[in-house]
């Protein structure tokens, strides 16, 4: 059953993407093009609205979480970083358990001695380079043998005007189609040897240090972060799950060691949105 809905999530904007694409094409229809049929009309219409309803639902469907204690991992990060899309904050913490992401976290770099673009601010699509992020080093979050690499997707601009969201929404659901490879862009996967996979996402590209079949140590170099995939700006997603494949991984829970969340030094800790966490 689990794997049914996670299937199932998988293909939910899918069906939202087909939805709307025959509610426009009932308008269409409407308006003469290339007929005109109340019935077809009427026909499109329901049936867009079907597509829409059901892609929702499934996305937003409960994929039966697991219930692991936290696993403590080393921060993929150096440096001060805001979070995004915490599980301190909420769960499913991207607003969907599809491809594994239940627990997952969003780090942005955002260092006190250099500004970081605001939203809203300046242009709607701004080179990758104008973020602080962009070519910092990204780090094994756990030891364990590489299982998967991309390298080659491209870093492009960001999405920093609500114009500009709006079109990264659109494009999203093309990326599905294509797959997880598209939402998450240059990522690598390390297998713990334990039913454990991490996963850092939206690399910058040709910046993967790793390959297929090597074995690395937490805290070992991986790439740089970059803007590939489903990214509104320079960012390293972070997530572990339960299988290498995207497509039917469930989330893990996680902490991070060795850093400093707020104001707060320990040794544990999970930034929750908008808390910034500091890593050494």
């Amino acid at each position: 059953m689990k794997r049914t809905i996670q299937a199932i999530q998988r293909y939910g904007t899918v069906l939202i993407l087909a939805g709307m694409a025959s509610a426009v094409a009932g308008i269409a229809v409407d308006n003469g093009w290339p007929v005109e049929s109340d019935q077809a009309f009427a026909i499109f219409l329901i049936v867009g609205l079907v597509l829409i309803v059901t892609g929702l639902a499934a996305v937003f469907a409960p994929g039966g979480d697991r219930t692991d204690e936290p696993r403590a991992v080393r921060a993929p990060v150096q440096g001060r970083w805001l979070a995004m899309n915490s599980p301190a904050t909420k769960v499913p913490s991207h607003g969907t358990r599809a491809y594994g992401q239940s627990h997952a976290v969003d780090l942005v770099f955002d260092p006190e001695d250099r500004p970081r673009p605001e939203f809203g601010a300046g242009a709607g699509m701004r080179p990758p380079s104008d973020f602080p992020a962009f070519g910092q080093p990204v780090l094994a979050p756990v030891a364990g043998r590489v299982v998967g690499v991309r390298d080659d997707a491209r870093d492009h601009r960001s999405r920093s005007r609500w114009w500009a969201v709006l079109y990264m929404l659109v494009e999203g659901m093309i990326r599905e189609i294509g797959g997880a490879r598209h939402i998450v862009g240059n990522h690598i996967v390390i297998d713990t040897g334990d039913g454990c996979f991490a996963l850092v996402a939206h690399l910058r590209r040709d910046s993967a240090e790793v390959g297929i079949g090597d074995v690395v140590q937490a805290g070992q170099r991986l790439g740089q972060c970059g803007n590939s995939g489903n990214s509104s700006e320079p960012h390293v997603h972070v997530q572990l799950m339960d299988r290498a494949s995207l497509s039917a991984a469930r989330g893990m829970p996680m902490i991070f060691t060795g850093v400093t969340v707020g104001s707060a030094p320990g040794p544990v800790g999970m930034p929750a949105n908008g808390e910034h966490m500091v890593a050494g």
